[in-house]
C-alpha cells in the first residue's frame, strides 16, 4: 500500500487538531462493488490504528488490489505500521 502525509502547521484554520485520513480507490481496482469493499476494510482498519496516530498530518492511503484478498489482521498490521511510522518521523520534525 502507498502512502502519502504533509504535517499541518499549527496554526492551520483547520477544524481538526489531529491526523486526517483520505482514501484514493481508483477504477482500475475494479468496479463499485469492489471498491467499496476496499474502503469498507481500510475505514475500519484506519478506525483501530487511529490511536497510534497523534501528529497533526494529513494523510492519504492508496491501496493496491491485494487487499480484496488479503486477510483484514494483515491490513490492519499494515496501516498500522504506516501510522507507527509517520508518527515517528513527524517526531522528528
Amino acid at each position: 500500500m502507498a502512502y502519502f502525509f504533509a504535517l499541518r502547521p499549527v496554526e492551520s484554520p483547520s477544524a481538526t487538531a489531529g491526523p486526517r485520513i483520505g482514501l484514493t480507490v481508483p477504477k482500475a481496482l475494479g468496479k463499485a462493488v469492489a471498491r467499496n469493499r476496499i474502503k469498507r476494510r481500510l475505514r475500519e482498519a484506519v478506525r483501530r490504528a487511529l490511536p497510534s496516530l497523534s501528529a497533526p498530518v494529513d494523510v492519504v492511503l492508496h491501496p493496491k488490489a491485494s487487499v480484496l484478498t488479503l486477510d483484514f489482521a494483515t491490513i490492519e498490521q499494515e496501516v498500522a505500521e504506516i501510522f507507527r511510522a509517520i508518527q515517528k518521523r513527524c517526531a522528528k520534525s
